[in-house]
């Protein structure tokens, strides 16, 4: 049940101008989206902080043009029916295209019910018709990988992401999967994506970066964003719950990610209610560099 969105091209994603000698500093912004981070309230199906990001995020679109948000999974608690009915109205509020991928939590209904809430949730801007596809920029591609099952894939699965990436060379690729691969975050090594195909799909040389959820981490309290050996791992922080290294603080918030003309890719953090990035949480890494 796999699909592609091919060339999905924004004005601003060809944005490239020449650089200009009486100008120090030519780089514009040619892309920037948001990423929302798990959700899945429980007891009570109550979204205050996804309400807040959501928020947030039409407010900074207003400053700094955002072309479009994604979820990274874990939005409805067990794919519960009052959870997908609760959050729609506060999801149906962002002014730009939503893109988000199935967790292990809307596996716990069916990927029919996923599909038909994940495109209300757009209310026409966009329409999805598979829970895996891709975009494609000038400057980069992204891949959305929803798990299989649980939060791990199946061979056909893995064989899916290995082609999408394969056939984007050499174009950089940002790969968007729920969780990571067992053992890049040692905060909880054991828990994440076990498929020992997916070192095949790391070992391909145009993946520049993972981004994933899952985990639940404090981001004030663990390694967040890391470099291993040639790939970037980015965590988003759970919008509703903290679970790593402990329950008793949590902290709301979501990630920008804003690529620059000349390849550099700027990672901010903010936090629900806050206007400026957070600055102990900002990461750079390039898409120009050669493996």
């Amino acid at each position: 049940m796999k699909a592609i969105l091919l060339c999905l091209f924004f004005a601003v994603a060809g944005a490239c101008n020449a650089s200009n000698n009486d100008q120090p500093d030519t780089t514009q912004t040619v892309l920037r989206f948001a990423v929302l981070g798990d959700a899945e309230p429980k007891p009570a199906p109550l979204f205050p902080n996804l309400a807040a990001a959501v928020a947030d995020i039409n407010t900074l679109t207003q400053q700094h043009k955002i072309d479009f948000v994604a979820g990274i999974g874990d939005i409805a608690h067990k794919g519960a029916l009052i959870q997908y009915e609760n959050v729609t109205p506060l999801l149906q509020q962002l002014t730009m295209p939503f893109y988000p991928i199935m967790g292990n939590e809307e596996h716990g209904s069916t990927v029919d019910r996923f599909m038909q809430y994940a495109n209300s949730w757009n209310r026409g801007k966009i329409t999805l018709s598979a829970p895996s596809y891709v975009l494609e920029f000038n400057d980069v591609a992204l891949v959305f990988a929803s798990p299989d099952h649980g939060r791990d894939f199946n061979d056909s699965g893995i064989a899916w992401i290995m082609q999408q990436i394969t056939q984007l060379q050499p174009k950089p690729v940002l790969l968007l999967v729920h969780s990571a691969q067992t053992g890049v975050y040692p905060e909880n090594a054991e828990k994440g994506i076990r498929h020992q195909g997916f070192s095949n799909v790391l070992a391909l040389s145009n993946l520049a970066a993972v981004i994933s959820g899952d985990l639940h981490m404090d981001m004030d309290r663990v390694t967040h964003s890391k470099q291993l050996d040639s790939v970037h791992y980015l965590h988003i922080p759970a919008l509703e719950r903290t679970k790593i290294p402990d329950e008793t603080r949590h902290t709301a918030m979501f990630r920008v990610f804003s690529l620059q003309s000349d390849g550099l890719m700027q990672v901010d953090t903010y936090q629900t209610g806050v206007q400026q990035p957070l600055a102990r949480h900002a990461y750079q890494f390039s898409l120009s560099a050669a493996r």
